[in-house]
């Protein structure tokens, strides 16, 4: 993917967090590492998701921090740059503030695997970090704290939000739709009663599944 290529991709994928409402007015975001670069696209602060092009995107060093575009770059720029420092196979990383994976994340629970929506693209529950203040690397070093060792792509931040990444920014917003969406049905579920919990060894065996047959990139 050229440099430009990327660039559009992190702009149009913005487009899909009100689309799937997992953000109100500016907050969230998504960025996009450049392959084989020291670099990432990521969205410019306090711009409206209507007005975003692909021109605003910021193209940020991941070592200096440094912007060599003339927006300024999101606040959450220098925890997008520790996550794709310390996780050398994350290409995309999408911040939202989705209400219901939210809803968890204020009362610093984890979304308990009840669903096989969850076994695949997670493989088990959907983990709540620490809380972290915004602003430098905290919460960035909570993201990677949490994630570095466990099969899912999202984690719930204590008090703030959500964080998905994935090989790709698609990838990463994959996961945030994703996320949100069953942490509404596992609050719906909770309403009727006790979710049935599925057992470890059925999660692994739903997750692999998933991970190598599910799609058309499988073979």
């Amino acid at each position: 993917m050229t440099v430009e290529e990327l660039r559009e991709a992190v702009s149009d994928l913005h487009a899909q967090l009100p689309a799937n409402r997992l953000v109100a007015w500016t907050s969230g975001n998504v960025s996009g590492r450049l392959p084989g670069e020291n670099s990432m696209f990521i969205k410019p602060s306090g711009v409206a998701f209507e007005e975003l092009r692909a021109e605003h995107m910021c193209l940020v060093d991941i070592g200096s921090l440094e912007c060599r575009d003339s927006h300024r770059p999101s606040s959450d720029s220098a925890t997008h740059a520790y996550i794709y420092r310390e996780l050398p196979k994350v290409g995309g990383i999408v911040h939202t503030h989705s209400p219901y994976a939210t809803a968890w994340a204020a009362l610093g629970r984890d979304i308990p695997c009840v669903l096989t929506a969850m076994a695949d693209e997670f493989g088990g529950p959907i983990p709540c970090g620490g809380f972290a203040l915004i602003g430098g690397e905290e919460i960035g070093r909570e993201v990677v704290r949490v994630l570095r060792n466990h099969p899912s792509p999202a984690v719930l931040l204590r008090n703030h939000g959500v964080f998905t990444i994935g090989p790709t920014p698609e990838a990463a917003m994959k996961a945030a739709v994703m996320c949100e969406d069953v942490a509404r049905t596992v609050h719906l579920a909770m309403q009727l009663g006790d979710p049935t919990p599925i057992t470890a060894e059925d999660i692994a065996k739903l997750h692999r599944r998933y991970q190598r047959h599910y799609g058309q990139n499988h073979r």
